[in-house]
């Protein structure tokens, strides 16, 4: 397997950590896309967007990075009860460049975390 870089940090929902394909989505219309290619295993990367917005594929995904947000909001919350990790406020450069790239999402020792990808 490639190294991995480290590429955000933010704080995190739950002491886990998941590995999966990175899709960055903007729209429901690309939730939509998701859901009919399959959402299982994936790791998304939304800017500010509630439980409503990924509600079709929430309960599949191995893993949420949102960009804005802290550990008390609704995201977070509802990821925790689905046992799914999620990096909140997390500072990304270039989100696009993610996109389908593997990537992993990493606990540390606080109530923070890092999100890396595959160099």
């Amino acid at each position: 397997m490639a190294e991995l870089k480290k590429v955000g940090q933010g704080l995190i929902s739950l002491k886990l950590g998941a590995e999966g394909e990175l899709r960055y989505i903007t729209s429901v219309q690309e939730v939509v896309h998701l859901l009919k290619e399959g959402a299982d295993g994936k790791i998304v990367l939304v800017d500010d967007a509630g439980t409503t917005f990924l509600a079709p594929i929430l309960s599949k995904l191995a893993g949420v990075v949102c960009m804005s947000g802290a550990l008390g909001s609704h995201l977070a919350i509802v990821t925790r009860e689905f046992e799914i990790p999620a990096l909140m406020g997390v500072k990304i450069e270039n989100p696009k460049e993610l996109e389908k790239k593997f990537v992993a999402i990493r606990p540390d020792d606080g109530a923070s975390g890092a999100l890396f990808v595959e160099d």
